[in-house]
């Protein structure tokens, strides 16, 4: 069906199955190669509202990964999280061949793991403030080192049970991304306040949110172990590495870190934007991604 929730763009809403449930994906019409455009956390896909219609020539997808935003929620008692195997199943869906990977935030490593598992279908990267292993430029939230910290799991679940425990936590992780938490129109309230509590047309993401969490630290291991190997040296392909200046936890330094593990990169360096260039400073990032890449 017709999807009219950034500005009537012609995007078909699909429900698309994945190994566990149904992911929703939107299928905005244009220009191959297609951008294929992913969240991270704990957010969804409407971190992209302001850049979609930016890119109105170009044939975009945007997803929300399963259990989070509108798509299906997932049992994740046996814990684990696979979302490459969920990228894979959505562009074998769309039929898509050869794509633009955009990373933000978590999804940053899930673009490049695609990468590096299918470098076929993958035309370029472009990752928004995002991160790769172990890094002495990276600097975790506290939020996400409590919920991530095997130790704290207790203190955690207690503080997450709790829902002004819960709202205390994402205000006082919004205000050291430079953020009002009570700005109804900010990217905090329209996309990763509904992760946590839920919304009139969707339950929380709290199981998700806890499932990616745990699996963080050792995630960063086994990333150490690919960057060894050379895995991501090896990717002959252009990567775009764009960040916002303001963003003092993955950083402009984090960016120029990474950019050395690759083997064509090139580094933006976003003015005017923290955490989400794409929603602080959607032109900026929309040429950028509009035009050929320079690495």
């Amino acid at each position: 069906m017709p999807d009219d929730t950034v500005g009537g763009l012609g995007g078909v809403t699909r429900m698309v199955p994945v190994p566990g449930g149904r992911v929703h994906v939107i299928d905005y019409p244009g220009v191959t190669p297609p951008l294929v455009l992913m969240h991270g956390f704990p957010d969804d896909s409407r971190i992209y509202d302001r850049l979609v219609p930016l890119l109105a020539a170009r044939r975009v997808v945007t997803l929300d990964w399963l259990g989070y935003g509108r798509s299906d929620r997932a049992d994740h008692a046996g814990g684990g999280v696979d979302h490459q195997r969920e990228l894979r199943a959505v562009l074998d869906s769309l039929q898509l061949g050869r794509v633009v990977l955009v990373g933000h935030d978590a999804s940053g490593p899930d673009a490049i793991g695609f990468a590096v598992a299918d470098p076929g279908r993958v035309g370029q990267l472009v990752l928004l403030n995002t991160y790769y292993g172990h890094a002495p430029s990276l600097r975790l939230p506290e939020m996400i080192r409590l919920l991530a910290d095997p130790g704290l799991t207790p203190l955690a679940d207690a503080m997450i049970a709790d829902p002004g425990q819960r709202l205390w936590l994402l205000a006082h992780t919004a205000r050291q991304f430079g953020m009002d938490p009570a700005d109804q129109d900010g990217v905090a309230a329209r996309s990763s306040l509904p992760q946590f509590f839920g919304g009139d047309t969707q339950p929380s993401a709290l199981a998700a949110i806890r499932a990616w969490t745990a699996d963080l630290f050792p995630a960063l291991d086994r990333q150490d172990t690919r960057i060894a190997a050379s895995d991501l040296a090896a990717l002959d392909l252009p990567v775009t590495l764009a960040f916002g200046a303001a963003d003092q936890h993955l950083s402009p330094d984090l960016a120029r870190h990474l950019a050395g593990m690759f083997r064509h990169p090139d580094v933006r360096i976003v003015d005017g934007a923290s955490h989400w260039p794409q929603w602080d400073q959607p032109a900026e990032v929309a040429k950028l991604l509009l035009q050929p890449p320079r690495g």
